[in-house]
């Protein structure tokens, strides 16, 4: 690979500059920044001594990275993004150290948004223009708005099922990784319904643990991780929620809003649930007491797994193996 490509205008102070990168006229790069191979610059852009780039990132034309910004493999960021590196600043007083900031790899962050000191936005987000990001983005997730809320999954580099056919009564619908969306048997008179789910019949496992999720304040993500051993078995007993479900190839998302609609969560399929309505109650039946250990919270770490189990190709992209 040729060396990098420096406009005249450009002022490059950094001797660690990837080859085939091309920083463009006004940018001005700081001698501690760090640029992978094959980016591109583009003009107006500000880049600080500790700072990391890494390979094939489009930095458009006014954006700023401050001390503390890592950006990861195959980011995007668009024109006029702000980046900031202190949570209570004052003129001429200057922080030993600046939270880390990070956008993983494939993400992208939409034109004019905002993101917080020391906020991580995951693997595959998108970031909406204009979104003040105030808090940790997961992997995948669309967040829009001021804060940012999450308001779906992007594909990324796997395919996503986001219509699930109409589940028959007492029938089962096959999802991601072994996850099924099922049908409860209900009973039904002047008195009321009544759903039932039995261990073999509706009920995949003995349940050794259930608990209810509810008065939930807002539409913030819950859940996002996966499980080692433990199945979970979800009913909407009131209200609306979404499921977005992910085998590390495959994402599948479903919305439960019906007591007689049950979800079967296998292990090694990581499950975030979003967009609680106000009034929505989740119960969940699960296989195995409250284990700490059993819990995948890192999706990194969920994706290192679901390969050593044999899976390929987990996360469809070439870049990211």
């Amino acid at each position: 690979m040729t060396g990098p490509s420096i406009h005249a205008n450009a002022i490059c102070e950094s001797r660690h500059v990837g080859g085939g990168t091309r920083i463009w006229a006004f940018a001005h790069i700081l001698p501690g920044a760090r640029i992978g191979a094959d980016c591109n610059i583009c003009d107006h852009v500000f880049i600080e001594n500790d700072v990391i780039v890494g390979d094939r990132v489009t930095v458009k034309s006014g954006v700023q990275l401050w001390d503390g910004v890592r950006i990861e493999d195959d980011v995007f960021i668009g024109p006029n993004a702000t980046f900031t590196n202190d949570p209570f600043p004052r003129s001429r007083r200057h922080l030993d150290a600046h939270p880390v900031t990070t956008v993983e790899r494939n993400a992208s962050v939409g034109a004019n948004a905002t993101l917080l000191p020391g906020v991580t936005v995951g693997r595959g987000a998108m970031i909406g223009a204009g979104a003040v990001v105030v808090a940790d983005v997961p992997p995948h997730a669309i967040v829009v708005g001021n804060p940012a809320r999450i308001r779906g999954y992007a594909s990324g580099h796997v395919s996503v099922r986001s219509s699930v056919p109409t589940v028959e009564p007492e029938s089962r619908v096959p999802l991601v990784g072994g996850a099924m969306l099922m049908r409860l048997r209900v009973a039904e008179d002047m008195r009321g319904r009544l759903s039932v789910a039995e261990i073999g019949n509706g009920l995949p496992f003995p349940a050794r643990r259930l608990f209810i999720v509810h008065d939930v304040p807002s539409e913030e993500v819950r859940g996002e991780h996966a499980h080692r051993a433990c199945h979970q078995f979800l009913v909407c007993v009131s209200g609306r929620i979404k499921v977005m479900l992910d085998d590390g190839q495959e994402r599948a998302e479903v919305t439960l809003d019906d007591p007689a609609l049950g979800l079967h969560v296998p292990p090694l399929v990581w499950a975030s649930q979003y967009r609680y309505e106000s009034n929505a109650v989740l119960l969940v039946a699960a296989s195995e007491r409250y284990d700490p250990d059993d819990y995948i919270r890192d999706y990194a770490e969920f994706l290192a797994i679901v390969a050593s189990h044999g899976g390929e190709d987990v996360n469809g992209s070439p870049a990211d193996r």
